[in-house]
């Protein structure tokens, strides 16, 4: 009784790591590239970004803001552990340092470590399935002690079936919910199912009335992508 309950356990637990890894890699292969518009609404003005991201595995990422005009040529680059931005107009490259991972990307509700993915949930976090229906799987993340974040907690909700996400709910450390992402219209690419837009809600007092939409509008999976692409040189080549 003891060995099959022991057998049953791991196999459980071996389930949930696999499930978010699943969600780790689920806009990510071997190498991926993708054209996103970003839209961010507040109460006082609303923009629009257009960008492409080139991806190899989930150490590497580059972005390059393509519209509006006055934000063209805005570039990001992760290179393991190292994020970097260039700036066209003042020619400038800034690296940014592991304290300000957690903060605002472009003025978006969206973190640096959203876009670049620098914390995974499978590595960064530990997982528990609190709950399961014929549907959905409940699944409640911590950090792990190495991990430097501002969550205390995230709820993730997962699609039982096909195994995408179908919300992310962030807490502080005490327990007070700072916002909600909602992944939606949900479409097969490549042969794999994943949601084409993710919107995220802030719910502190100083963020009331915005959002920030992030949209897929193309994304390829294991295209080739050059070495290059992902290089400081890269970075601050003008386009």
């Amino acid at each position: 009784m003891f060995i099959l309950f022991f057998i049953s356990t791991y196999a459980f637990a071996a389930d949930v790591e696999g499930i978010l890894d699943r969600v780790d890699r689920l806009y990510r292969s071997d190498t991926t590239f993708s054209s996103i518009e970003m839209n961010i609404k507040t109460p006082n003005w609303e923009r629009t970004l257009k960008m492409d991201v080139w991806t190899r595995g989930l150490e590497y990422t580059f972005v390059v803001i393509e519209s509006p005009p006055k934000d063209k040529g805005i570039a990001t680059l992760k290179r393991k552990n190292s994020m970097w931005n260039y700036f066209p107009k003042i020619n400038k490259v800034i690296k940014i340092p592991p304290s300000m991972m957690m903060s605002s990307w472009m003025g978006s509700d969206f973190t640096n470590d959203d876009l670049v993915k620098e914390n995974t949930l499978r590595d960064d976090y530990k997982a528990k399935l609190t709950l399961e229906d014929e549907s959905k799987y409940y699944i409640s993340l911590t950090p792990k002690k190495q991990t430097i974040s501002i969550w205390g907690k995230i709820e993730l909700i997962v699609d039982k079936n096909m195994l995408y996400p179908l919300k992310q709910i962030y807490y502080d450390e005490n327990g007070e919910k700072i916002r909600t992402m909602v992944f939606t219209e949900v479409k097969k690419v490549s042969g794999k199912t994943i949601p084409m837009k993710m919107t995220l809600t802030p719910h502190t007092k100083e963020k009331e009335g915005h959002e920030t939409v992030i949209t897929y509008l193309d994304i390829k999976f294991d295209p080739e992508i050059s070495e290059s692409v992902f290089s400081r040189r890269n970075l601050q080549k003008r386009r």
